[in-house]
């Protein structure tokens, strides 16, 4: 029995990165051997194992036959006489496709270190066509890896698989987790254009998709198309380290300019209101987290009022803050001022500007939250008032303390 460190750890070792998580293959075991030396099974379809010490997941070294369409269409076999080489040729890219033995040693059949050095992703044999999720996959490392160039060839076959309906069969949270992981990358644009190189990103993100060819008014948006635009503001979510859910957002705060008239004279009238509803069939279609879910709603609904916020009056910014449910999730509404101000930076020569509605809006809501809620309503029941009444009280005086900072600020401007 013999294991080797593969995957990932190995491949962000030779290539200087941090390493945080070690997968092990094994080569010459059985599942009773493995629990024998006090290894905890943990895989569900084939034979994986904690170790009883460093918890690192240890796999027997298995070979894997197509059964049927998509990601579950597989048999697995894993026996002693499955070969390390035999393991490493099921896996999807060369880079991944190295192993290193316990003297350090590295085994790498299938020129994964050559790969690296030229900054190259490269499938690893024939059998990528059988999973379909590999797609997904290198379009993520692609985000991840941006100096590197998918292979002509690698790239030809994600085509075919695509033309062959197999991206069709993807289970819906393999997509959301392989697309959640590539909004985290160092570049996520990379990700969605290679998935619409290869034609699968009309057939998983179709709202997306169509943003391409879409123009908009040059006035506000210098890069004109849609599409860069989206990629645009993505990359800058990336740069502000925003969180997954502002980078859900930021992708698809634009989706209803796919779908409303505009062609002619890109203005996208009620395209909030489209986009809303597009990314709603989009979340249920994908079961995008609620959180992720939510906070994109609301950017694709308010992101206009917010960019607007600076030339309108008190009473506005109140409705906009009770809208944004900003007074019940201040930290929520934070997400989304950030999602605004990577939608604003997100514009062709845009990138440097500030953008002073994220301050103001934050200094609005500070005053808002600081009126004394429960003051006032003691007040108003001594007076009679009840209900709704109460709650109008409650909103004018928000308004005055919101009317009070805008003011000042104007003075001191």
């Amino acid at each position: 029995m013999r294991a080797f460190r593969v995957g990932g750890a190995v491949r962000d070792a030779l290539l200087g990165l941090p390493v945080h998580d070690t997968d092990w293959v094994v080569v010459g075991a059985t599942p009773e051997a493995m629990i024998d030396a006090g290894y905890l099974p943990v895989g569900k379809d084939f034979p994986v194992f904690l170790h009883p010490a460093t918890r690192e997941e240890y796999a027997l070294a298995r070979t894997e036959r197509k059964t049927g369409r998509g990601y579950r269409g597989f048999a697995f076999h894993a026996a002693p006489d499955v070969t390390l080489e035999e393991d490493l040729a099921r896996r999807d890219l060369t880079i991944n496709a190295i192993a290193q033995a316990e003297d350090g040693s590295l085994i790498d059949p299938f020129g994964g270190q050559q790969d690296l050095r030229r900054k190259v992703l490269r499938h690893v044999t024939g059998a990528f066509r059988e999973d379909p999720v590999r797609i997904l996959r290198v379009a993520r490392f692609a985000a991840r890896f941006h100096a590197f160039e998918v292979a002509p060839q690698t790239l030809d076959l994600m085509r075919e698989m695509v033309r062959e309906g197999e991206v069709d069969h993807l289970v819906p949270e393999r997509v959301w987790q392989e697309l959640a992981r590539g909004l985290m990358e160092e570049r996520p644009s990379r990700m969605f254009e290679l998935l619409r190189e290869c034609g699968a990103l009309a057939r998983v993100l179709p709202e997306v998709d169509c943003l391409w060819g879409v123009p908009q008014r040059a006035d506000y948006h210098p890069e004109v198309d849609t599409g860069v635009h989206n990629m645009m503001v993505i990359d800058m979510s990336a740069r502000l380290a925003a969180p997954l859910p502002v980078r859900f957002a930021c992708l698809t705060h634009d989706l209803g300019k796919g779908n409303t008239p505009g062609h002619v004279l890109p203005r996208h009238h009620g395209h909030e209101q489209r986009g809303v509803e597009l990314l709603q069939g989009l979340s249920a279609r994908l079961r995008v987290p609620n959180e992720c879910r939510e906070l994109a709603e609301v950017v694709a609904r308010e992101h206009g009022h917010i960019h607007r916020s600076q030339d309108i009056g008190a009473a506005a910014v109140v409705r906009l803050l009770e809208r944004c449910d900003a007074l019940r999730k201040p930290q929520r509404f934070d997400q989304i001022l950030l999602a605004c101000e990577c939608d604003a930076r997100g514009r062709g020569g845009l990138q440097e500007q500030p953008y002073p509605q994220r301050a103001r809006l934050a200094s609005a809501l500070a005053a808002a939250l600081s009126v004394d809620t429960a003051t006032i309503a003691a007040q108003a029941r001594e007076q009679g008032l009840a209900g709704e009444a109460i709650g109008e009280c409650i909103q004018r005086a928000r308004i005055r303390v919101v009317q009070d900072l805008q003011t000042s600020s104007a003075s001191a401007a």
